[in-house]
């Protein structure tokens, strides 16, 4: 697997990120690459089929100038910001049967994660909901995916620093809900992981043996992807 530790200059150019990777292992490349990369600013994420106005606080993100978008694949709507560690993994089904399904892809990863983040908190690790990891029934990571014919997306958050209160802020409660949230809001729901950056690279590049960097970067999709789609208005407030 080739590694990709990248952190771009705009929200924009990350979200694309993910998606050109993506789209580069399913027109040739034939690689898998895991991404890691932080934010440094604060801006809220709707998954593709989320609606803008039901899932947030949109007086609120204006007055903050907190930007809003839009990203390629399913889950629900999450801030990122300074605190946020992500990770993207993109994955060859062809070469593993456990991928054949959304649920077992989901199983697949978030079981390996689970048991290396359990080794770094030393307390039980939970896969809650649809694809959560929870300590103590409160959530520090989400999770999701994209799938094209061969290749699939999936990334997801680590919270190791967030400020919970300003997610409470920024983001509604959510028109549908995992049933062991109970109705919990924010910040009686997340929780911060107690760990740092460098010890999530160090675990999830040994657990998913990703040693030789990748070597090229698809620079042209990121941009254009990044001032197209990931920058139109009526793209990320559509209903």
């Amino acid at each position: 697997m080739k590694l990709l530790d990248l952190t771009l200059t705009t929200p924009q150019l990350n979200l694309a990120c993910d998606e050109a990777i993506l789209d580069l292992c399913e027109s040739g490349f034939e690689e898998e690459i895991l991404r890691f990369w932080e934010p440094t600013e604060y801006f809220v994420v709707l998954g593709y089929t989320n609606k803008l106005l039901e899932n947030i606080n949109a007086a609120t993100c204006s007055s903050l100038q907190i930007p809003v978008l839009r990203r390629c694949s399913g889950g629900g709507t999450v801030v990122q910001g300074p605190g946020c560690f992500n990770y993207t993994l993109v994955l060859d089904s062809l070469q593993n049967p456990e991928l054949t399904s959304i649920g077992s892809t989901t199983n697949f990863v978030l079981s390996r994660h689970r048991e290396v983040i359990e080794q770094i908190a030393q307390e039980p690790v939970l896969l809650s909901g649809i694809s959560d990891l929870t300590i103590r029934n409160l959530k520090f990571s989400g999770n999701a995916q994209r799938r094209k014919k061969r290749f699939i997306l999936f990334h997801g958050t680590f919270l190791i620093g967030m400020d919970i209160a300003l997610i409470e802020k920024v983001l509604l409660h959510p028109t549908e809900e995992p049933e062991y949230r109970g109705g919990r809001s924010h910040e009686s729901f997340l929780i911060n992981l107690q760990c740092s950056s460098s010890s999530l690279r160090s675990a999830l590049r040994r657990v998913w043996s990703a040693k030789e960097k990748l070597s090229s970067l698809p620079c042209g999709s990121i941009e254009k992807l990044a001032s197209g789609r990931y920058s139109d208005q009526d793209w990320i407030a559509r209903r």
